[in-house]
């Protein structure tokens, strides 16, 4: 096999061959390019970005240099990760894609990959199946995530982000040793854990516990008071509340017996036994079942997301396989899963959707289920968006007909996924906030009425974002405030991302200096999961950070402090910026005046706004036009805030700038 089967990034950067011989891999600096492929999750990562990651700084003078060692390097790890690939033939693994390079490791080749996906596979397992997974989990590590690169500024958020992941997983085995009635078994790893993070809580209230449990009250209450002095003296706190009651519990010999959880967990466990004896395992009734599944899955957070995307395609590959047309479409249809930004985390994905659900459409006719027509409709709408021309205006269209479809049938879920492709269509052109503020708000009130709570979710973040193009914080604050509360109550942690950007946002909006905003948008990114949501993320940060300093007033210092961040699809309208902050205005000018129209999206009037605000400090009489044009709907707006994740400033005062320079 020409392609490893693994890639190894939890210790040393390692990669193994299917049959687990390790390959060998070149040196020091060729393991780091990969560790940066590597945490990029099959994204390109463009060469200019690899250049400034691998090396600290690079003038203009070592500049062609570093790109042309950069090939050097690839060549080498091509070789090395392929070794049986025949001369001219195309690499599979490390692909060169436009401008940059990528990835691709199928399913879980990638040891992070599979590690999240295991602890996220533990979730609601009894607890001797969530024993077995997270011990497989935490037996992929071989040493501190992504050591070949500690201390590499690009890869520290990364590291930091899988060692939590790994100290919670921990956590999760120990709890799940514990709940099996094997507590001493769960008291070593635990007393190691607490003696690396003595600042854990967790970690102290798992190991007394299991202490307790394994008839050791004396040491389960020193063990407490050990918490209690480690969070006294290096942190000036208390016990939490759950500590405490632990502490009193005890005292009281009442720490002990199930929790509802684990019911919960048997339950589950012992439903899906039953379900999997009943049902064949290539019955149509367990391939709806699996995408009703999906569906909810989609909604858990990160991991799930991933999970749900990724099975998916293999669920309607299945579907297509049995060569049943309607279980076929109704697979494709059925799908609701709510979506709030405008391009899609999986384009390749997207557009086999659409064309499976125009040939279900077409194959069915007009004789088929007007539910499923609607629903297959609201699909083309929900999967065409951010597109531009034909394949946009069929796309709103599609939403239009499911619209009236689901009015007619009086089908409040047809309906709210209409709703979805209709406001995913509403960023065609500048000046739409009114337009999708009214959608939000029916999507609130048939949500509400029908106890459809994902979709209420949706409407709220709409009308958050919505609210922002307007300048109307306080409306944009009771939607955040109502966004947050039903993601706590309906469990879906995804929500917090939208409203942690919504921060930056705010402060925006309201006057706060350039420097607070970029330290928000900063922290939002960072807690923002890159791999379930990369339609969301790429590009956004340097945008946001460029849009604070614009309206700032200052983009041009410190080009170090967004310049070399991922520009994702937004490079056209980053360059020009980005070649000012180091000085190259006569290249700035070029790069400006090459830029094209925006695609549909939320971030349109935002690049508009770029292109416009950096037409005035280059003179450029064609591209302030342009921009004019096309903010001028925009009138009473605030360009970008429509996203909810950034703002760049008020469309009439850069109007005004732009008519004074004509």
């Amino acid at each position: 096999m020409s392609a490893p089967l693994r890639l190894g990034v939890l210790g040393p950067t390692t990669a193994w061959e299917a049959g687990g011989r390790e390959l060998r891999l070149p040196g020091p600096r060729h393991r780091e390019l990969l560790v940066r492929l590597a945490v990029a999750r099959g994204a390109v990562v463009p060469v200019a970005v690899l250049v400034e990651d691998l090396w600290d700084a690079a003038g203009p003078d070592d500049e062609r240099g570093r790109t042309a060692a950069v090939r050097t390097f690839v060549a080498a790890l091509r070789r090395a990760l392929e070794p049986d690939r025949p001369t001219r033939a195309p690499a599979r693994v490390l692909r060169t894609q436009g401008a940059g390079y990528a990835l691709h490791l199928p399913g879980r080749a990638l040891d992070a990959t599979a590690f999240e996906e295991d602890v996220a596979a533990a979730r609601g397992l009894a607890p001797a199946g969530a024993q077995e997974r997270l011990a497989a989990a935490l037996a992929t590590w071989r040493g501190p995530a992504l050591a070949d690169v500690a201390g590499r500024p690009w890869a520290a958020g990364e590291a930091t982000r899988l060692e939590e992941l790994r100290r919670g997983a921990l956590e999760r085995l120990a709890a799940a040793r514990v709940d099996a009635g094997a507590p001493g078994a769960a008291v070593p790893d635990l007393e190691a854990h607490v003696r690396a993070h003595p600042h854990r809580e967790e970690g102290w209230r798992l190991l007394a516990l299991a202490l307790y449990r394994d008839g050791r009250q004396g040491d389960a209450l020193a063990t407490l008071r050990r918490a209690r002095a480690v969070l006294a003296d290096d942190l000036g706190l208390d016990p939490s509340p759950a500590l405490a009651r632990l502490e009193r519990d005890v005292l009281l010999h009442e720490a002990g017996g199930p929790t509802p959880a684990d019911g919960a967990a048997a339950a589950w466990d012992r439903t899906a036994a039953a379900y999997g004896l009943a049902v064949g395992p290539a019955s149509r009734a367990r391939l709806r079942a699996t995408g009703e599944l999906l569906r909810v899955l989609a909604t858990t957070g990160g991991p799930g997301l991933v999970a749900a995307r990724r099975e998916r395609s293999a669920l309607v590959d299945a579907a297509e396989a049995t060569g049943d047309a309607l279980l076929l479409a109704r697979l494709v249809g059925e799908h609701d899963v709510p979506a709030l930004w405008t391009r899609p985390d999986d384009p390749g994905q997207a557009q086999r959707l659409v064309v499976l659900a125009e040939r279900a459409l077409a194959d069915l006719g007009p004789g088929a289920p007007p539910a499923l027509r609607g629903r297959l409709l609201a699909t083309v709408a929900v999967e065409t968006r951010g597109a531009g021309g034909s394949v946009a205006a069929r796309g709103a269209e599609a939403a239009r007909e499911a619209e009236a479809l689901a009015r007619g049938l009086g089908d409040p879920g047809l309906l709210v996924h209409a709703l979805t492709g209709s406001h995913l269509h509403a960023f065609g052109r500048a000046g739409l906030a009114r337009r999708r503020a009214e959608v939000g708000a029916e999507l609130v009130r048939v949500s509400a009425r029908h106890d459809l709570v994902a979709h209420e979710v949706l409407g709220h973040l709409v009308l958050l974002q919505a609210r922002c193009a307007l300048g109307d914080v306080a409306r944009a604050d009771a939607a955040a405030a109502s966004a947050d509360d039903l993601g706590v109550r309906s469990e879906a942690p995804l929500v917090g991302v939208f409203t942690r950007w919504y921060r930056a946002v705010r402060a925006s909006l309201v006057g706060e200096p350039a420097d607070v905003v970029e330290a928000l948008a900063r922290e939002a990114s960072s807690a923002t999961p890159a791999d379930a949501m990369p339609g969301v993320v790429a590009g956004l940060l340097p945008m946001a950070v460029l849009g604070a300093r614009v309206r700032g007033g200052d983009p041009g210092l410190d080009p170090d402090g967004w310049a070399d961040l991922d520009p994702g699809p937004y490079g056209p309208w980053l360059r020009p910026w980005a070649l000012l902050a180091t000085g190259r205005r006569r290249e700035a000018a070029r790069a400006l005046a090459r830029t094209p129209d925006p695609l549909p999206g939320h971030l349109l009037e935002a690049q508009w706004a770029l292109a416009g605000e950096a037409a005035l400090v280059l003179g450029d009489a064609r591209t302030a036009a342009r921009a004019r044009e096309a903010l001028a709907p925009a009138a009473g707006e605030v360009a970008g805030a429509g996203s909810g994740m950034l703002a760049v400033g008020p469309v009439d005062d850069l109007l005004r700038r732009l008519d004074a320079a004509r």
